[in-house]
């Protein structure tokens, strides 16, 4: 295929899929989508993705959907997605420093903390519609529920 008639292909599919994001019931889907993007919210489609209810300090709640074979690691870059793209939403850019944010915070589920970024949440117990919490580290490695 040729450098010309490759152009106009993607100018097709562009203008497709921004009639499907177009349609209601794709109200889910962000407004720049990844491939990636994509591919989960069918996955969630079709059992091989979960929503995760993720519980914030201030008590205010995010959904994130990963796949089930995601780690906490996986889990922890989809809530920095999800952030990053509800801040550029309704404030503009505003830096958050991730890296601040886990060495004093962590997830918890079901009263265990999520501390290691290789465990898969399956393993620990984490499935469809389930709910982690964010918590607070102590000083003395004690965690904090709020």
């Amino acid at each position: 295929m040729g450098e010309g008639a490759e152009y106009k292909s993607d100018l097709k599919k562009e203008k497709v899929l921004k009639a499907l994001l177009e349609d209601p019931i794709l109200s889910d889907v962000p407004k720049n989508p990844s491939l990636e993007d994509v591919e989960t919210l069918i996955g969630l489609e079709l059992g091989s993705a979960m929503r995760i209810s993720v519980l914030k300090l201030d008590s205010t709640s995010l959904d994130v959907i990963v796949m089930n074979t995601a780690t906490v690691k996986v889990l922890k870059l989809a809530i920095k997605k999800k952030v990053n793209y509800m801040e550029q939403s309704s404030m503009g850019h505003r830096h958050i420093s991730w890296k601040s944010v886990w060495a004093n915070y962590c997830l918890s589920f079901d009263n265990n903390k999520l501390l290691n970024d290789d465990d898969a949440l399956q393993d620990l117990g984490v499935r469809n519609n389930s709910q982690v919490c964010s918590t607070f580290l102590m000083m003395d490695g004690t965690v904090k529920l709020l």
